[in-house]
């Protein structure tokens, strides 16, 4: 595994939080990145995301008030509009005049579509900020105002890598994911193609075989494509003859041992509202059980090992770290991105 102390990547959008989880005129303080960051929703309906940290006297903006326009500090009653922007110093006199400009709060780039809240990340140092290189990625088959039938977050105490590695990693379901409703334990051979995609890479569209006893509800035999994009985001599409549904899986850091994990589901199936009060407990029981088998590998993570990865299935993982090294180099040397990944057949046994 790479010998790269572990960092962040910056200069990208990472997942912020489902739309739903932002209710309009209310504030929400978050720590990404192990920044502070304040969002909120305007009246109007508008996401928006500060700098949770007054430049007066470091207090965090959320513990003020918000009127659905301006956020107004509890210390000195400082207001600061949803960009940034010092519109208020009560404390000064009319004659007193000051730049306001000169007390702007950090203003984050927010994108919001098909249900989620996305936040582009910079660099702390603003020389060495970059616009987005590529876009959020985008739920196939469905348009920008769609809403996740299922979104359920669960925090894994663990530094981002290990959770990206988890998600990626091909040989665990039998071992890790040992229920009725899933995959049998039984172990088959699988051969698949990958391709480079865009900051990422894909596995080939291609039928399950062995396809777990949920996958009959939505209408026979089912075939798959799996992508994966920079910093951690996955998209699983699985359509049958009737129906497509869609997995989101996003991984954003806390901090240096903590991250959220989102999961979330999209689907065209017109019943669906029946069986969505049974995904929430299968879904938390899932990510469970990759969380649990995470916070064990902590235990021996503490002895800072070396960590032996092999052909064919640990492939992604290599990739991931391969992947994340470039994208730094890119933006540390001011060029385009160069994918390390190669087209190529990987086969293991899960």
């Amino acid at each position: 595994m790479s010998a790269t102390p572990p960092f962040f990547l910056r200069n990208l959008w990472y997942h912020a939080m489902p739309s739903r989880a932002l209710k309009a005129g209310k504030l929400l303080a978050k720590t990404l990145l192990g920044e502070p960051v304040l969002f909120g929703r305007t009246a109007e309906g508008k996401a928006f995301a500060l700098q949770d940290i007054c430049p007066h006297r470091a207090i965090p903006l959320s513990c003020g008030w918000f009127d659905g326009n301006a956020v107004q500090c509890c210390y000195h009653g400082w207001k600061f509009d949803s960009a940034g922007h010092c519109t208020e110093i009560p404390s000064l006199m009319p004659d007193q005049q000051l730049d306001l400009n000169r007390f702007n709060v950090q203003a984050y780039s927010v994108q919001e579509t098909q249900g989620n809240i996305w936040i582009y990340m910079p660099e702390s140092d603003p020389a060495k900020a970059e616009p987005p290189r590529f876009e959020i990625p985008k739920i196939p088959g469905f348009e920008p105002q769609a809403q996740p039938n299922v979104t359920y977050t669960m925090r894994f105490p663990c530094f981002i890598d290990h959770a990206v590695v988890g998600l990626m990693d091909p040989a665990h379901s039998p071992y890790v994911h040992q229920a009725w409703w899933w995959r049998t334990s039984e172990l088959h051979d699988e051969v698949k193609w990958f391709d480079p995609s865009p900051y990422g890479f894909t596995m080939r569209r291609h039928r399950i075989d062995h396809a777990g006893r949920l996958y009959g509800l939505i209408g026979g035999i089912p075939e798959t494509e799996i992508i994966f994009y920079l910093p951690g985001l996955r998209t699983e599409e699985t359509t049958t003859r009737k129906h497509r549904v869609v997995n989101l899986t996003t991984v954003t850091p806390i901090s240096a041992t903590e991250t959220d994990v989102t999961f979330e589901l999209y689907w065209d199936i017109p019943w669906g509202w029946l069986i969505k009060p049974l995904t929430i407990p299968l879904i938390k029981a899932f990510l469970g059980q990759d969380r649990d088998v995470v916070a064990k590998q902590q235990i021996g993570l503490k002895q800072d090992p070396v960590l032996r990865l092999i052909k064919d299935s640990d492939t992604p993982a290599r990739w991931y770290y391969q992947l994340k090294n470039e994208y730094a180099r890119s933006q540390a040397e001011k060029r385009e991105f160069v994918t390390p990944v190669k087209s190529q057949q990987l086969r293991w046994r899960a």
